[in-house]
């Protein structure tokens, strides 16, 4: 069984692999935009860039709210902090290794003399 936790996690690196979206929500991040005015900078078609952001409302990275005509996106962060937490715990465990290795090496090198540094 897939932990829903996890779903989200890939669901939310999923969004954040492609350059568009990754766009997207920085422009995101400075307010609320239309659907329109997202779309400005893209060589693509409207279509198009509703695909992507289906796809970063699937992830809910973005929430949209809809006035008549008038699609309006604004960023949802939650997903991107646990993305965070997730890249934190693993680079955490990461370092640890690193530093272990590093122990190893220091312990198993012995000291250093001419000979060994060339």
């Amino acid at each position: 069984m897939v932990n829903y936790q996890d779903y989200n996690l890939t669901a939310t690196f999923h969004a954040l692999a492609d350059p568009t979206r990754r766009a997207i929500l920085a422009r995101l991040a400075e307010g609320e935009a239309q659907v329109g005015t997202l779309a400005e900078p893209f060589a693509m078609s409207l279509p198009a860039i509703s695909k992507h952001l289906k796809v970063l409302e699937g992830a809910a990275l973005i929430r949209r709210t809809i006035d008549g005509h008038v699609h309006r996106c604004r960023l949802a962060p939650e997903p991107l902090d646990a993305a965070n937490g997730w890249i934190e715990q693993h680079c955490r465990l990461w370092q640890q290794q690193f530093d272990r290795l590093a122990r190893y090496l220091e312990e198993t090198s012995g000291p250093a003399t001419d000979e060994n540094k060339q």
